[in-house]
């Protein structure tokens, strides 16, 4: 009985996580191949589509060499964790009138493994 009670407390545990926690940087990485179409992590080099996402992590939201939307620039966002994981869910959810023209990414170690990775990329 008191293991099927531990077992029961660690798995609560594990299902009460973020989406984020225990992400891999380098699977991260191979996810983020489809968002590189886009954006890049490279210090300072720009793209033409969405803006550079190196140091992407505590950032404000619509701050940085690039043309955001007023609803981005005013979203008020500071780009934690808990908050990448929500935009890249459902990113016109998230903010609305973003530009981003993206679903999302519906898998949450997707989303783990991608917040890890821009976690790395400063």
């Amino acid at each position: 009985m008191r293991s099927a009670g531990t077992a029961l407390v660690a798995l609560s545990v594990f299902v009460s996580l973020p989406a984020y926690a225990g992400g891999d940087a380098a699977a991260g990485a191979a996810v983020f191949k489809r968002c590189a179409i886009c954006h890049s992590v490279d210090p300072g080099k720009k793209t033409a589509m969405g803006p550079n996402l190196s140091g992407v992590v505590g950032r404000k939201a619509g701050t940085g060499e690039f043309n955001y939307s007023p609803a981005m620039k005013d979203s008020g966002i500071v780009w934690t964790s808990e908050k990448l994981d929500a935009f890249l869910l459902k990113p016109a959810a998230t903010v609305k009138g973003t530009r981003m023209a993206f679903a999302g990414l519906p898998q949450p170690n997707d989303r783990a493994n991608v917040i890890a990775y821009l976690a790395t990329r400063k």
